[in-house]
């Protein structure tokens, strides 16, 4: 059975995380002016948002889920970002079995023209449901990934492939990994 107060703990740090990222995503906007800015005052930051859908395989009982990801990137030109995410693993079910994650953490991109190639390292909380409803568990996760992002045009752009390895270090029955890979479309914000 999971400790009540662990899973407590667990969504309280990945509600600061989120609220921390989230903080930091308004507060980089600028105010709206009349006139045009200099190339030389230009902002030095982007944030965009993007939502997409993704499919899992997950270590308990080699499940292969589906779902649907939001994302929050916010970059700066100098090639270093943070980016929050959440994952609702929830089609394609096997006895009930689903997940979510809800992670965040640094990003470093580069652009090669229209392509933006990216690494990025996560943590945060996963929720698990285990068989039939039995039970359910929120777990630390710890989610190193790549992917690249092709820009359509100044505000879109698609989400090619984001590849993900999520690892559950403190799991009911023992350490956990689950791989998959997302794909969509990002607009930026800001």
């Amino acid at each position: 059975m999971i400790d009540p107060g662990f899973k407590s703990f667990l969504r309280r740090i990945s509600l600061s995380i989120a609220t921390v990222l989230t903080v930091f995503a308004l507060s980089v906007g600028r105010q709206a002016c009349a006139q045009a800015v200099e190339s030389g005052d230009a902002p030095h930051y982007l944030v965009w948002g993007g939502a997409g859908a993704s499919g899992y395989t997950l270590q308990y009982g080699d499940r292969k889920n589906l779902g649907i990801t939001g994302w929050v990137d916010a970059d700066t030109v100098h090639r270093f970002g943070v980016e929050a995410e959440g994952r609702w693993l929830e089609y394609h079910q096997i006895a009930n079995v689903h997940v979510e994650t809800y992670l965040g953490g640094g990003r470093y991109h580069f652009d090669v023209g229209r392509f933006q190639p990216y690494a990025k390292g996560l943590v945060g909380v996963g929720e698990f449901t285990f068989p039939y409803n039995y039970a359910t568990g929120g777990y630390l996760v710890i989610a190193p990934g790549a992917g690249l992002d092709y820009r359509l045009s100044r505000r879109w752009s698609v989400r090619a492939v984001d590849f993900e390895y999520q690892y559950w270090p403190q799991f009911t029955y023992g350490a956990m990994t689950s791989v998959g890979i997302t794909t969509g479309l990002r607009y930026r914000i800001f």
